[in-house]
């Protein structure tokens, strides 16, 4: 199976092949580090570290070219600038720091180019100065604007109708564009504000021709693959095919595949200061494991909108250790006993977690395998099933580098935070012998080893194995708490 992904401008999945054999191109948008940087954008980012990893990775073999760019000036900016009585690269110098402090947390990694708009500012003018030329753009008293209406095919990114769009669309007082939906390529300066010299005035870069300008230095169009948040979809990714396609040859287009992720809402509502539910993101990384957080975010497919709740991180801390605790009990399944069923188990268990990735990129199927593994792994080690425990040593490692959470397999246990009376852990260790090899360095891996096998006796449906397990626990004062994501939590009763 070959590698398919989503295009939002076709509405279908299709198998994805690069322009050139063995090369890919790609352009996400970046941030605009006018404000803190929040766990959307972290979700945005992650998710195209992501396929960038996977499309580097020997199964697919691409060499990848990464930009990513910074929007350096903009309304924000200046407003933030302003009000704090300093310059505007003293606002994006601190916002961007923070974001990239974050995205290093979290495992993301260097794009390849970050260019940032102002360093760029002469091939912006140069591409204004072509699309005035051919008569797509238009300069007036207060700037430079696109005309929408001289591209035909505005609109096909979005799916949105041109008539529809003019319905209660307006001109500001302070614009002087002839049409509602015209946008602005170049600003002439106001009072105090940044500027650089243009054929129509001091001024500054609209938003969307400047990653017009540098895809097209940085890259050559058409490329590969254009991405970004759901929420740039319109305007700006619509503005960017227009302005970018208006100067290339009939029929061509910016990008062969345009990829855009979900939105992320807090505890239920779209993140917002006013609502009180805004965090940024270095605060949020101080109080959770970024590894929880990267794994809580592939768990769900990348171009559905997401919750974040305390209970969900919750839950992915306990997948964290669930299979770093998987990983480290394979080393102990050193064993020489030929288990077929159980080699060719993992066997399969790789090729599905591959097709996930080559489905559209479907990171919680890829997840959800490496959980069966854990699952299967309690098995495998009571069979002493040395090559099923190499492969599956080997799955985790090539998958979870894959999407960058390689980081679980070497961290250290996480240790129980109520103590375990060892004479209970005897007990249960006698209890079970004759059903599974209760082995381990400390009583919470001993019985996070058989929370493990209970829970894969249930997914096998072996039903009365799983009472047993439980039953045991809980003989001993262990109480087992299920969450409806699938994971298991104890404690002892009346700790």
């Amino acid at each position: 199976m070959s590698l398919r992904l989503y295009n939002t401008l076709t509405h279908a999945v299709a198998p994805f092949v690069p322009i050139t054999a063995g090369e890919v191109r790609m352009y996400v948008c970046g941030l605009t580090p006018s404000a803190e940087a929040h766990l959307g954008h972290a979700r945005s980012f992650l998710f195209f570290d992501v396929l960038r990893r996977y499309l580097a990775h020997p199964r697919n073999g691409f060499h990848v070219t990464y930009v990513q760019n910074i929007t350096d000036i903009d309304d924000r900016s200046i407003a933030a600038s302003k009000a704090e009585g300093v310059s505007v690269e003293a606002i994006v110098g601190k916002f961007y720091g923070r974001f990239k402090a974050g995205m290093r947390t979290l495992g993301v990694r260097e794009p390849d180019i970050e260019p940032a708009a102002t360093q760029h500012i002469d091939a912006i003018v140069d591409m204004i100065a072509e699309l005035i030329a051919t008569g797509h753009a238009y300069a007036t008293d207060d700037g430079v604007y696109y005309a929408v209406k001289s591209f035909p095919r505005y609109g096909e990114l979005s799916h949105r109708d041109v008539d529809e769009l003019l319905i209660g669309a307006r001109i500001a007082e302070n614009e002087h564009k002839n049409d509602p939906l015209d946008f602005a390529l170049w600003k002439l300066a106001k009072p105090d504000e940044p500027s650089w010299p243009s054929p129509w005035g001091l001024g500054r870069p609209g938003w969307h021709i400047e990653c017009s300008a540098m895809s097209r230095e940085l890259l050559g169009v058409p490329f590969d693959i254009h991405g970004g948040g759901y929420d740039l979809i319109f305007p700006h990714h619509e503005n960017e095919i227009a302005q970018s396609e208006a100067l290339m040859p009939p029929h061509s287009q910016l990008a062969n595949v345009w990829m855009h992720g979900g939105l992320l809402n807090f505890d239920g509502r779209k993140m917002s200061k006013s609502l009180g539910n805004f965090e940024p993101l270095n605060e949020l990384l101080a109080r959770h494991d970024p590894l929880a957080i990267r794994l809580l975010f592939l768990q769900t497919g990348y171009r559905k909108p997401m919750n974040f709740t305390e209970d969900a991180i919750a839950a992915a801390n306990s997948g964290v250790e669930k299979l770093r605790r998987a990983y480290d009990a394979l080393a102990s399944a050193g064993g020489t006993a030929a288990n077929d069923e159980l080699t060719n188990a993992m066997t399969t268990a790789s090729s599905r977690f591959f097709d996930a990735l080559d489905e559209d990129m479907n990171t919680a199927g890829a997840v959800g395998v490496l959980f069966d593994v854990a699952n299967a792994t309690p098995k495998i080690v009571a069979a002493n099933a040395g090559a099923a425990a190499t492969a599956a040593r080997a799955l985790f490692e090539e998958a979870l580098g894959v999407l960058g959470v390689g980081g679980i397999l070497t961290r250290a246990a996480v240790v129980a935070s109520v103590e375990v009376d060892p004479a209970k852990i005897e007990r249960l260790r006698s209890a079970l012998a004759d059903a599974i090899a209760v082995n381990g360095e400390s009583p919470a891996e001993i019985i996070a080893l058989v929370i493990d096998a209970r829970n894969a006796a249930r997914k096998s449906r072996d039903f009365a194995l799983g009472d047993r397990l439980r039953n045991a626990l809980s003989a001993e004062g262990i109480v087992l708490t299920d969450g409806k994501d699938g994971s298991t939590t104890w404690t002892i009763a009346g700790a």
